[in-house]
């Protein structure tokens, strides 16, 4: 096979890691965008949406896709409660400082993990995808003949992954339309731009903290719904999330919500290009680098506002 058509299953693969990490990061930037807390158990947040959806999915009969719905459903929905319960139980406590709300969602971070270790266990657990059609795909080429089209052995997708790329494109769309029309993505972005003058203007604005920490950690455990039949569920998965929402975060900008989307596509694409012709830690250490760059060069992020 040519380097064209592996080209073409690296750049696949890339979208639907780009999809999820989209997602997730969307999450964690709405959570700093509005509430100023840098939420380091969010990946943790992502990783009990893939074990819950498991769990969901192991007790649902009849077909996968009976099983897969109802944790795409409820696994983001016990997700967020269990996230605004650990704001008002937590970050509410120390008055969301930022000092302070790192030391307490690092806690979070190894209170989620352990309990969910002991709940559990260690085992990778497998959800079965709702469907997951072998899809073959053409080539293009101009050849002895002229153009043609070509179908290589091997070149191939899946209906499933093809899913969860449109998936993610639809929920990002449906949080781009709340924010922007409806009344509670109006509250957010008062507050977002200025917490006293939002309360003297009658916004309860500890309950749009709780709202959007829980709907920050259900957006990650949407994006680990969608994963988890690739990806087997664990409760050691959320390492990477974390560490490549905190980068997509950073290189779009914190609190841009198109910037994260675009720094998703950019890490995600890459990733899933490099590592296939080279290695997976080859592009972590590359997107760490460029997270560097940027620090130095934009500290703002690609689509981020200076501070006045």
């Amino acid at each position: 096979m040519d380097f064209g058509p592996y080209l073409l299953l690296a750049s696949l693969e890339g979208a639907v890691m780009a999809a999820v990490l989209a997602l997730t990061a969307v999450g964690l930037s709405i959570v700093f965008g509005v509430m100023r807390v840098v939420n380091v158990a969010h990946g943790e947040f992502f990783m009990l949406g893939a074990v819950f959806a498991w769990w969901v999915a192991s007790w649902a009969v009849g077909h996968p896709a009976i099983g897969f719905v109802l944790a795409l459903v409820l696994a983001p929905i016990l997700v967020g409660l269990i996230a605004s319960a650990a704001d008002m139980i937590v970050l509410k406590r120390v008055e969301y400082d930022p000092e302070r709300t790192i030391v307490a969602t690092i806690g979070l971070l190894y209170i989620i993990q352990q309990v969910t270790l002991m709940t559990f266990g260690p085992e990778a657990r497998p959800v079965q995808p709702p469907f997951n059609q072998r899809l073959a795909l053409p080539w293009f080429e101009f050849g002895e003949n002229g153009f043609e089209i070509i179908w290589p052995w091997g070149l191939g997708t899946t209906s499933y992954k093809l899913f969860v790329i449109a998936a993610a494109i639809a929920i990002l769309l449906a949080v781009w339309a709340l924010m922007s029309r409806t009344k509670l993505g109006l509250y957010m972005r008062a507050t977002q731009l200025d917490r006293q003058m939002a309360q003297a203007f009658g916004i309860n604005v500890e309950r749009v903290y709780v709202s959007v920490f829980g709907f920050g950690a259900g957006l990650a455990a949407l994006g680990a719904v969608l994963i988890v039949p690739i990806q087997q569920a664990h409760y050691l998965m959320g390492g990477d999330p974390l560490l490549l929402s905190f980068i997509v975060v950073i290189i779009g900008g914190l609190g841009s919500l198109s910037g994260t989307v675009v720094a998703a596509v950019l890490i995600g694409m890459s990733d899933g290009v490099i590592s296939m012709f080279f290695s997976p830690t080859l592009a972590k250490i590359l997107s760490t680098l460029l997270v560097a760059f940027i620090l130095i060069f934009r500290p703002q992020g690609l689509f981020g506002k200076r501070a006045a």
